[in-house]
């Protein structure tokens, strides 16, 4: 469908602060459209339109390297607000922050992306298989499916009426074929009595949510195969997270490892501001992944946006909205979409260096006054929804935040906490240890586990939310103990409190570490998780009984059921459940008599 298209206006530069140019002369623009600017017709957006002595002064962000551009040039006003197109062929493409294809964009302008260069984000040229799902005579509305289109080998495109339009009776209806994303497939009359012709894909304002039903609860938990975040502190589908922390704690990876091993269908990652060897990594990585599902290839589902540090820094602004839009559209399709965002810190900072270049008043720390609303507005977008078509599907926002210092006392951190409801705290300190995730089990929460206890308790077992809530008490009681030992050393503590960190030392290396690099351990499925804390607490309630009847500690500490338990993880999942049976038959056989010489 073609979007409706404003006259063309051009005005001229007179101000260039960086990224930041003032444009006199366009009158009738409107906040948010899309301007080209200077002669090589760089991309950028109006934020800002004010009127001085009779002159209407437009502010633009420019997404493109600005260096070069000289007052006086013309700026065209394109009567457009910055939008992605919605429609087949997203999936397994790496974008830029305004949705250009960067392997397009290369293949045209070479390894150094040329300024000003345009290329349309979807191919024009390939052709879908359309299958129809509405005929002749049938009333459509906004948001309705009216057909599919297979898209990679796992997904299934459905094609969607646009959401803005006004319902209708369907006149035209393209045969069962193969047809480009440009060519009509459903033609209808509106309740308006306008003649609307729908193309595969449709244009979407990033900057303005796509319409839905109904908000539902977030009673599904997301499951992720890291087991300090499935068992410890679980998020829900549709719900939203923070993952902060310093230099070297493992940001990055643990996001890598929610995108690959998450129960969504769609992974949208956005790399906004990261380092350009980190999002190469990313880039280079995910087309080799397997899906543990299908088998397939992961990028079958994901798409990338990448935005490094090293690009223009108003591109960060944008691609956090193209990332959300992108996760919107395939939500309406039906789908569970797992949204990355890597990291949000430096977006925040875009914004901070375009409200300096405004001169606008800042606030904490030079952030602008808005910081709060803007985080807030982006993760509010998440959510577990009824869409237009009547599906369930949502959206699972997950950001990452690098406070300088690793200080969460930062604005970013808190206001991204203020909003979020699960936390997810990288520690300086663990990393140090090489305990990765380096995910702080004390300083950690997720608002989610009491509504998903049902869930846990239906789905795994009934003991499972118990089995947590003894284990976080365990680790409680170790900080408390370590203190002491701090102060009078360890030989002071009764076996009692010995059995506690010997437990709790099991939980932490053989349950908590998981190795992201290891074939078997990088995913660890729910059901391997509760048999290995269950066996893990067993073995715990095993040592306080036998040390009652006198047993010494350091005997059971040499017991092979030790060895048994730090291997489990490392078992491959024919191998779990017989080693499992053994840890159960150890810990029968264990008994005050077996430990007498």
């Amino acid at each position: 469908m073609a979007q409706t298209v404003q006259e063309q206006q051009t005005g001229k530069i007179v101000r260039i602060a960086g990224p930041v140019v003032d444009i006199e002369g366009l009158t009738k623009a409107s906040l948010y459209e899309i301007v080209r600017v200077g002669e090589e017709r760089l991309i950028g957006e109006i934020i800002r339109i004010v009127k001085k002595g009779g002159k209407h002064i437009s502010t633009v962000q420019v997404y493109e390297e600005t260096a070069g551009l000289k007052p006086g040039e013309s700026a065209i006003a394109t009567g457009l607000p910055l939008s992605v197109e919605c429609g087949p062929g997203i999936l397994k493409q790496i974008f830029d922050g305004i949705q250009r294809p960067l392997p397009l964009v290369k293949d045209s302008t070479g390894d150094f992306i040329r300024r000003g260069v345009t290329v349309h984000p979807l191919d024009r040229n390939k052709k879908y298989q359309f299958t129809p799902m509405v005929k002749v005579g049938d009333t459509v509305s906004p948001g309705q499916i009216i057909g599919s289109a297979p898209e990679t080998e796992l997904i299934t495109h459905h094609i969607l009426l646009p959401p803005n339009l006004l319902p209708g009776k369907v006149t035209f209806v393209a045969e069962p074929n193969e047809y480009t994303i440009t060519e009509p497939i459903l033609k209808y009359k509106d309740s308006s009595g306008r003649e609307q012709t729908v193309l595969m894909y449709h244009p979407w304002p990033v900057r303005q949510p796509r319409p839905i039903q109904q908000k539902l609860p977030t009673e599904i938990p997301l499951l992720t195969g890291q087991r300090i975040f499935d068992t410890f502190f679980p998020i829900a589908k549709g719900g939203t997270a923070a993952i902060p922390g310093g230099f070297g704690t493992g940001k990055t990876v643990s996001q890598h490892q929610l995108a690959k091993w998450s129960d969504a269908e769609i992974v949208t990652y956005v790399g906004c501001g990261e380092r350009g060897n980190e999002m190469t990594e990313v880039l280079e990585e995910f087309p080799h992944l397997k899906d543990p599902r299908s088998g397939k290839s992961l990028m079958e589902r994901t798409v990338l946006i990448a935005n490094t540090s090293n690009m223009p820094v108003a591109a960060r602004e944008a691609s956090i909205y193209t990332g959300i839009t992108i996760a919107e559209y395939y939500r309406d399709q039906g789908y569970n979409v797992a949204l990355m965002a890597d990291s949000t810190s430096r977006w925040a900072e875009a914004l901070r260096e375009i409200s300096g270049r405004l001169e606008e008043m800042p606030g904490e720390e030079g952030y602008p006054a808005y910081l709060a609303s803007k985080i807030a507005e982006f993760y509010e977008r998440a959510g577990r929804v009824i869409t237009l078509s009547g599906k369930i599907a949502s959206i699972t926002a997950v950001g990452a935040v690098s406070p300088p210092g690793g200080d969460f006392s930062e604005p970013v951190t808190q206001n991204t906490l203020r909003t979020v409801r699960v936390f997810w705290a990288l520690n300086k300190k663990l990393a140090g240890q090489r305990h990765f995730p380096a995910i702080s089990w004390l300083e950690s929460y997720s608002l989610y586990t009491t509504t998903l206890d049902d869930w846990f308790k239906r789905e795994v077992a009934e003991d499972f939310p118990k089995l947590r809530e003894e284990a976080m008490a365990l680790l409680q009681r170790e900080k408390e103990l370590q203190e002491i030992v701090q102060l009078v050393g360890p030989d002071a503590l009764p076996e009692s409190e010995k059995i506690v960190l010997l437990a709790t030392r099991k939980i932490r290396e053989d349950f908590l570490q998981q190795n992201a690099f290891s074939e078997v351990d990088s995913y660890c499925p729910l059901d391997r998780q509760y048999k290995m804390l269950k066996a893990i607490l067993q073995f715990y309630h095993k040592m306080r009984e036998l040390n009652s009847h006198g047993v010494p500690l350091a005997k059971m500490a040499e017991h092979p059921i030790v060895e048994e338990l730090s291997r489990m993880k490392f078992r491959t999942p024919e191998e779990f459940e017989e080693r499992y049976k053994l840890i159960q038959d150890m810990l029968n056989k264990m008994t005050p008599d077996s430990f007498e010489e």
